[in-house]
């Protein structure tokens, strides 16, 4: 993809996210990597008042809040960077307080093994982040910690992030902890739960390395 075509896609995908419900107003972010910097949203502009120029490049060379474009970075770059400085398998980020997984992250419950489906974050349970304020970097300290061998995490009293391969494969991963939130959130008003053993997340987990599609060698 060009860079303005990854603008864009990041663009669609907040649009997306605030259409289906996953984010309110501006309060999620987005962000993606683009040949060694970081494209992410700006801070405070409704979503469909957004064009391609709008997004924020920075480096990812430093720890610096220098930006290009003509509008300052989300609030939260300091933990985009954090993460994709980290962890260079993911390339993309998505940030949201979505309704489910900010009640848990309000209860500040760990999300355990209640569904295989937690595998597909890399360990057998999401945790949630230690509370600190937004925009710090003492938060993204506390989100790398969370995301230990992870993909994903809640945030305490704040929402959640999801990492991916690419901007899909995050917005994917982003509305999948929000559905284990709410399976997680309701299974307790039902009562309780049976966790999944870690053995059994072992499996699940090896298994993942080898799930979707793989594109063929050409002949």
């Amino acid at each position: 993809m060009t860079e303005n075509e990854v603008r864009q896609k990041i663009i669609d995908l907040c649009l997306q996210m605030n259409a289906t419900g996953l984010n309110q107003g501006t309060s999620g972010n987005i962000s993606a990597r683009f040949e060694g910097d970081m494209l992410i949203t700006p801070s405070g502009i409704a979503y469909d008042q957004l064009v391609p120029d709008d997004i924020a490049r920075m480096p990812l060379n430093d720890d610096s809040s220098d930006w290009r474009g003509p509008c300052k970075p989300s609030s939260e770059w300091g933990f985009h960077k954090a993460i994709l400085k980290a962890k260079p398998a993911i390339n993309a980020i998505v940030h949201t307080h979505s309704m489910y997984a900010t009640i848990v992250s309000i209860a500040r419950n760990h999300i355990p093994a209640c569904h295989y489906m937690i595998a597909a974050f890399g360990g057998n349970s999401v945790v949630c982040a230690d509370y600190e304020t937004f925009g710090t970097p003492a938060l993204s300290v506390s989100i790398l910690r969370a995301m230990e061998n992870r993909t994903a995490c809640l945030l305490a009293n704040h929402g959640m992030i999801a990492g991916g391969r690419d901007l899909d494969n995050a917005m994917w991963a982003a509305v999948e902890l929000e559905t284990l939130s709410k399976m997680f959130y309701h299974a307790k008003l039902a009562g309780g739960m049976v966790v999944l053993p870690d053995d059994e997340m072992e499996r699940v987990i090896e298994r993942f390395k080898h799930y979707g599609q793989v594109q063929k060698p050409k002949a």
